[in-house]
């Protein structure tokens, strides 16, 4: 043996799993597949939580995450703030002084009328805001919610129909009716659609605004024959003056519905990527568009029967939420229903204070903003598409 060889140093050991001379192979952890209940875009907080190494969550991330869920809690703080204030606004003086002495007349007002009015306030926009999300990842279109898609002009009708032929009829199943006919006018704009052969960002809104407008003349006829006009106006603008105890609890049902579009919001989202690729990801593809479809119209009926329809709101509210937290609707879910009870119960204020101590409808205020804010984000596509 050569003193070269006898002085050159010992290779290490191998290791068990690495080839003599090969480079060892650094495990990474992996993300669990997708499963037919969890397909999500994000991964699961709560997952996330319990195991980070799993699902190679980096604190930054974790950290944006936690200071997410604290700014939907200071936005929750902003909403009962904003709800404390519409208490104390109106023609009938109601202060907190008097409120807190236990002022029987104070006390009245404000349970009777003050109380359900608020809540009818913050119902009505969240449930209509979270309904044209869940609309819009249906037809994967940003420009589309009930009011553009003939849903609350087939509500109308519905309603038009019951009271016309079942004047007996009780709220509830006037509401029934007119979901019956929402959920019709909603399919035949997903029919229509679905056969338009370019189906550009601007085409598919444009449609749903021709098919609401030729449902909204039908009604508007049978309305002057049967002499409704001024009841049919009273659906088709919404206002919550009329709001009182008693006439407002059918609201909570859209409450009720809102939470169950946020326990599917995952499957939402996964069916707004396409039909091919959520059956390749083991989405009951038809399923999930029949329950976005039953919820969307039973959410435009209750509102409709119960305050009058609020234009623009599944449209605008949806839109400006994309723009700040992305198109994930378990995330987008929560926001849009803060957003949109605040921004109905801040239109509502406005209305009350304006032309204090008359009162705008909060229908006409949510049309003037709603509609600004739509024609600035139609501008907004056409710029971006002139330059792509």
């Amino acid at each position: 043996m050569s003193d070269t060889t006898a002085n050159a140093p010992s290779a290490p050991p191998a290791r068990p799993g690495v080839p003599p001379g090969g480079l060892a192979r650094v495990r990474t952890p992996t993300a669990p597949p997708v499963t037919v209940t969890d397909a999500r875009t994000l991964v699961d907080i709560r997952a996330m939580r319990a195991h980070p190494e799993d699902h190679c969550i980096t604190s930054r991330q974790f950290t944006r995450f936690r200071n997410t869920r604290t700014a939907l809690w200071l936005g929750v703080a902003a909403i009962l703030i904003l709800a404390v204030v519409s208490m104390f606004v109106g023609v009938t003086n109601v202060s907190l002084p008097a409120v807190l002495s236990g002022d029987p007349e104070a006390w009245h007002i404000l349970t009777v009328s003050r109380l359900p009015r608020t809540a009818a306030v913050l119902l009505s926009g969240l449930a209509m805001a979270v309904a044209g999300l869940i609309m819009q990842l249906m037809v994967r279109n940003r420009f589309v919610e009930p009011s553009t898609a003939g849903t609350v002009e087939s509500a109308t009708a519905g309603i038009l129909v019951a009271t016309v032929f079942l004047p007996a009829l009780p709220l509830m199943g006037k509401m029934g009716i007119a979901a019956i006919f929402a959920l019709a006018g909603t399919a035949i704009f997903l029919a229509i659609i679905r056969r338009v052969p370019a189906r550009s960002t601007l085409l598919v809104p444009l449609v749903g605004i021709m098919l609401g407008g030729v449902i909204a003349a039908i009604t508007t006829f049978f309305a002057y024959r049967v002499d409704l006009l001024q009841t049919l106006n009273t659906w088709m603008i919404g206002d919550f003056s009329g709001v009182v105890s008693g006439r407002y609890e059918l609201l909570w049902l859209v409450g009720a519905l809102t939470l169950l579009g946020f326990l599917a919001a995952d499957r939402f989202t996964v069916a707004g990527m396409g039909q091919d690729v959520a059956t390749n990801l083991g989405l009951k593809y038809q399923q999930v568009m029949a329950l976005g479809l039953g919820l969307v119209s039973v959410i435009s009926a209750v509102v409709v029967v119960t305050v009058g329809a609020l234009p623009f709101l599944g449209l605008v509210v949806p839109n400006l939420v994309s723009m700040v937290f992305g198109d994930n609707a378990r995330t987008a879910v929560p926001w849009t229903a803060i957003f949109g009870a605040g921004f109905v119960l801040l239109c509502d204020i406005v209305g009350r204070t304006i032309r204090y101590p008359y009162e705008i409808p909060v229908g006409t205020i949510i049309s003037v903003v709603g509609a600004a804010i739509f024609l600035v984000l139609l501008l907004q596509t056409r710029r971006r598409g002139a330059r792509s």
